[in-house]
C-alpha cells in the first residue's frame, strides 16, 4: 500500500485516466523522476487498462449519494493514513478535508488544486444546501493549505481576495505539445458528405456548455454537423432534444475517446466549440482545457465572449467570440461558416504558433519550481 509516493501523493475524486490534468501530472512526475502516488476513483464501470503501479483507481458504486460519499471518504482515509509523503495534493474540493487532516498529521506540505470556484458551481445552482456545504468545506480547510493552484489569472485574483490568500499559482489546463500527423477522418467515420462542416464539442456533456444552443440552431444550416466527443449526465437529454428537433442527422454523440487519441480526433473537425454560458460565477471565469486542445490541434475556435476565454482568443487570434445567449450572434457566425465568408486560414496558422507557447510542458515549469523547493531538491 505504501510502496510509492514518498515525494507526493495526489488524491482525486475521479478516474485519473479520464482527466487530462492528472494524465499530464503523471507525465511530468515520470519525466522529473518524482516518487509519486495517485489515488483516484471511478464509478462509471469503465474497464480501463492500468499498468502503472503508482496509479490506483478504486471502483465505487454511485447508487445512493450518502453511501457513495461515505465509502469514498472511508477509502481515502485508509489510504492517506498508510501514506507517507512530503507533499499532498488535493485535486478537488472533495478530497481537500482528508488531505489537510492527514498532511497536518504527518507534518507534510499541502497543495490544493482549485479547479473551479467551488463555492459557485453551475451544477449546484438549484441545490443550495449542497452548494453551501461544499463552500463551507473549502472555506474551513483552505486556510491550512501551503499553496492554492488555480486554472486562470482571474480565478487566482478572485480566490485570493475571497479567502484572503497571500498568493496562488496559476496552472492552466493546457495539453501536452503535439504535432498532429494523422488526424482522424470524422467524415468517413460518421459517413458524412465531403462538403459537410464539422463543429466539434469535446468534454463533459453538461448544461451550460452551449450544446443545446447549437442543437436549436443547427437545423437552419444544412451543411453544419455537430459532433460531441465525451459523455455526461445530460447526454441522453440532448440526444432526445436533437431527435425532437429533427436534427439527429446533423448531431452525433460519439462518446469518449482514449486521452492519447483525443487531439487526433480534434484535428478532424473544422471548428471547435467552447460556448460556455454565463450561468454561474464559476462558469463566468471559465478557461476550459478544450479551448487549448482545439488550438493545439490547429482548429479555429468559436468561443464564448467570457473574459478569460476572450482574452486567449483575442491575444492569439485563434477564432471568434460570441455571446452564446444571443441567438442572432450565433446565427450570424453559423451563416458565415456555411457560406465560407469566415476567414479561417490565418486562425489556423495562429493556432500553430500559439501551440508553441500554450502547452503543458511550458506551463508545468511553474509548478515544478514549487515542488522542487518544497522537496528540498531546488
Amino acid at each position: 500500500m505504501n510502496r510509492f509516493g514518498r515525494d507526493i501523493t495526489v488524491a482525486f475524486l475521479g478516474n485519473a485516466y479520464f482527466d487530462s490534468r492528472i494524465v499530464n501530472l503523471i507525465y511530468s512526475f515520470e519525466k522529473d523522476k518524482l516518487d509519486y502516488r495517485i489515488i483516484s476513483y471511478d464509478w462509471s464501470g469503465s474497464q480501463i487498462s492500468n499498468n502503472n503501479p503508482r496509479v490506483e483507481i478504486i471502483p465505487l458504486k454511485r447508487n445512493n449519494s450518502l453511501l457513495f460519499y461515505s465509502l469514498f471518504i472511508l477509502s481515502l482515509f485508509r489510504r492517506l493514513f498508510l501514506s507517507n509523503s512530503k507533499i499532498y495534493l488535493a485535486e478537488d474540493v472533495y478530497t481537500l478535508a482528508p488531505v489537510v487532516f492527514f498532511a497536518k498529521l504527518k507534518n507534510a506540505k499541502i497543495l490544493d488544486n482549485s479547479r473551479e470556484l467551488y463555492g459557485f458551481l453551475a451544477g449546484l445552482r438549484e441545490k443550495m444546501k449542497t452548494q453551501q456545504v461544499i463552500a463551507a468545506i473549502e472555506k474551513r480547510f483552505i486556510k491550512y493549505v501551503d499553496l492554492v493552484v488555480t486554472t486562470g489569472e482571474m480565478d487566482s485574483e478572485f480566490i485570493e481576495e475571497y479567502y484572503n490568500l497571500e498568493k496562488s499559482l496559476v496552472l492552466r489546463n493546457l495539453p501536452k505539445y503535439k504535432k498532429i500527423e494523422n488526424p482522424v477522418n470524422l467524415r468517413k467515420k460518421l459517413n458524412l458528405p465531403e462538403d459537410s462542416i464539422i463543429l466539434l464539442y469535446q468534454g463533459v456533456v453538461l448544461e451550460g456548455r452551449g450544446i443545446i444552443k447549437v442543437i436549436h440552431q443547427i437545423g437552419n444550416f444544412k451543411k453544419l454537423v455537430l459532433v460531441v466527443l465525451g459523455d455526461g449526465a445530460f447526454k441522453e437529454k440532448f440526444e432526445a432534444e436533437s431527435k425532437a428537433r429533427g436534427v439527429s442527422n446533423q448531431v452525433f454523440f460519439y462518446g469518449r475517446v482514449p486521452h492519447e487519441e483525443l487531439l487526433d480526433y480534434t484535428a478532424g473537425a473544422d471548428f471547435g466549440l467552447a460556448l460556455i454560458e454565463n450561468i454561474s460565477k464559476s462558469y463566468y471565469y471559465a478557461l476550459p482545457n478544450k479551448l487549448f486542445e482545439y488550438i493545439m490541434a490547429g482548429v479555429p475556435v468559436i468561443s464564448s465572449n467570457l473574459p478569460q476565454m476572450k482574452n486567449i482568443i483575442d491575444r492569439y487570434s485563434t477564432g471568434v467570440c460570441v455571446d452564446p445567449e444571443n441567438d442572432e450572434e450565433l446565427n450570424d457566425v453559423f451563416e458565415q461558416i456555411q457560406n465560407g465568408s469566415l476567414e479561417i486560414e490565418e486562425a489556423k496558422e495562429n493556432c500553430s504558433k500559439a501551440a508553441l507557447e500554450l502547452n503543458w510542458e511550458e506551463e508545468y515549469k511553474k509548478l515544478a519550481v514549487t515542488l522542487y523547493k518544497l522537496l528540498g531538491k531546488a
